[in-house]
């Protein structure tokens, strides 16, 4: 409670401010008000090199043979003071990303939220949003790789919630907010409240949040060390009541090699502790995952070839009826058109 009275505190002094910023604002230029249709569209076709083909434990590119992903249309709008985003999602890798819905009317929505600027780098934004967690997304366009991480899938989504977006100077932010239970689109089902917070320090960011018996602190950043090549960094570790949860590192090298074709590694190590279930349902496990993904740009078209080896410290994949492994091979081919 006295975090929710600090936030409430933030947004009343905030809110304190609003009729001296309006007055100020209005001797100011108008911005010009713009708004927008975007969205991808992508399909591929994923193979495992066994006889029975099976998919990681990780979310979306799970299909076996020819497969959809989703299409994924937004709108929005951007005012001169505030603005709003409506994302909504179809297929497979649609549902997957909004899991968490609970009553039909929100099982397409990806993200719906409205925003206020409160003054010169302060804005206000209410609604559902993807998370600030991790490296990877939800848009297939957004991610280098076509299939993902460990420390993305079971991770958090989404939130629904209020936050707080502070720029504090050039290349650093501040981000305060206060949600529902995770990845529940609609509302607060479970009566859970969750705390979150980001601090970005150019282009690096460290993330945390925390609720009731659930608590996760994540690093986020990047560096280029050259013209043409990018180092992509995620680290994460989640705790849950009863000691399980889990923890995980990758590193993302990109390399550009022209205009219209780059290629890309994905090294991963996650570990679960005391049954978490994203690997085993009970003791300790984890896996090492090597990701290798070409990516072919043409205007709005992306051409995805993608091989990935996974190892893990049990036989968690089923390569047959009634043969299990602890190494998986996986061929993945996808096209994907943004606009």
């Amino acid at each position: 409670m006295k975090k929710i009275n600090s936030l409430l505190a933030i947004a009343t002094l905030l809110l304190a401010f609003l009729p001296s910023v309006s007055s100020a604002q209005e001797n100011d230029t108008p911005a010009e008000s713009t708004f927008n249709f975007s969205g991808t569209v992508d399909t591929y076709f994923r193979t495992s090199f066994s006889e029975d083909p099976v998919a990681p434990g990780t979310s979306f590119a799970n299909l076996n043979g020819f497969a959809l992903g989703m299409a994924n249309f937004i709108v929005s709008y951007e005012g001169e003071k505030s603005g709003f985003v409506a994302d909504v999602v179809f297929g497979p890798r649609g549902s997957d990303a909004v899991f968490g819905s609970v009553g039909n009317s929100s099982e397409l929505v990806n993200q719906l939220y409205a925003y206020y600027n409160l003054a010169d780098g302060v804005t206000v934004t209410m609604g559902n949003f993807n998370t600030f967690l991790g490296y990877e997304v939800i848009s297939p366009a957004a991610n280098f790789n076509y299939s993902t991480s460990y420390m993305f899938s079971y991770g958090p989504f989404s939130h629904t919630g209020l936050k707080f977006d502070f720029e504090l100077a050039d290349d650093i932010s501040l981000m305060l907010g206060v949600f529902n239970q995770t990845d529940q689109t609609e509302a607060n089902y479970d009566r859970y409240t969750a705390f979150g917070a980001q601090l970005g320090l150019y282009g690096q960011y460290i993330n945390f949040l925390g609720g009731s018996g659930y608590a996760q602190i994540d690093y986020t950043g990047g560096f280029d060390l050259g013209d043409q090549f990018f180092l992509g960094i995620n680290a994460t570790s989640a705790s849950l009541e009863g000691d399980t949860g889990f923890a995980g590192v990758a590193l993302y090298p990109q390399l550009t090699t022209s205009d219209s074709f780059s290629i890309g590694l994905r090294g991963e190590f996650f570990s679960e502790t005391d049954g978490f279930g994203a690997l085993v349902n009970e003791g300790d496990a984890d896996n090492f995952s090597l990701t290798l993904t070409g990516s072919y740009t043409s205007g709005n078209f992306i051409f995805k070839p993608e091989l990935r080896l996974d190892s893990a410290s049990s036989e968690i994949f089923a390569i047959s009826q009634t043969e299990t492994s602890s190494s998986l091979t996986s061929f993945v081919m996808a096209m994907i058109y943004s606009f």
